[in-house]
């Protein structure tokens, strides 16, 4: 078998792809789909770590526009977060995945504080590691904290997986001639305003040469085939 590309990985996921059909919630059938991909890389021996939006349950920004504070929004967006990582875990650990969770925000009960010596122990034992509560402070996207825990966990690479093939030159569901680029680099991901992470997380992982692959995570065994490197998707990277 062709050996991974890739040490270690943070797989960044939104939590729209935990909805199912119904466009909110958490679907347990999706958990069980999103578990069997993550397991497929998992047992190729390379380190996991995983984060994943609030999409499906609660968008802070959302709310702020609508009257709601912004920072309370922003924490209750966290708390969300929490509320998917934790399907994803035991998802995964049904699956037979040795899996950790760790929160940015203190919830003992249910996961871990976030450590970053700890994080990486777990990596070290071969655990997945899935961290939850974003960074732990307000006006801070899951995409930055993608970017942030990839660069303080050593991974080789963000994946982010979305409900598209790769980055387009314009929204492919509303304009049907729009191009797939293969290859992107920060720079004119930044200058043309492509949507592929905000600003705050393109630009750390611009500054700590971090690449980027986006992906589709509804299309099977495409996790798998990247890290034993395929070209599918679109790669940012200098």
């Amino acid at each position: 078998m062709t050996p991974p590309i890739y040490r270690r990985v943070l797989l960044k996921l939104s939590g729209e792809v935990l909805a199912g059909e119904k466009g909110f919630g958490i679907d347990p059938i999706q958990a069980d789909y999103l578990a069997e991909e993550i397991k497929s890389i998992y047992d190729l021996g390379i380190g996991v770590i995983i984060i994943i939006g609030a999409g499906n349950i609660f968008r802070g920004l959302q709310a702020a526009s609508k009257g709601m504070d912004r920072v309370t929004g922003d924490y209750l967006g966290m708390m969300a977060t929490i509320m998917n990582a934790l399907s994803v875990q035991d998802a995964l650990e049904k699956k037979g995945c040795d899996t950790r969770t760790l929160s940015a925000i203190r919830i003992d009960q249910i996961a871990e504080p976030y450590i970053r010596r700890r994080a990486i122990r777990h990596l070290e034992k071969g655990r997945a590691v899935i961290v939850a509560g974003g960074t732990g402070n307000p006006y801070f996207t899951t995409d930055t904290a993608a970017a942030l825990r990839a660069t303080e966990l050593g991974a080789e690479i963000v994946l982010k997986g979305t409900k598209v093939d790769g980055i387009y030159n314009k929204d492919p569901e509303f304009h049907p001639e729009a191009v797939r680029y293969d290859n992107l680099s920060f720079s004119k991901v930044l200058r043309d305003n492509l949507r592929v992470m905000d600003l705050t997380a393109i630009t750390l992982c611009k500054e700590n040469n971090l690449p980027i692959k986006v992906f589709s995570i509804k299309e099977q065994g495409t996790l798998k085939k990247i890290v034993l490197g395929s070209k599918l998707g679109t790669l940012v990277r200098e």
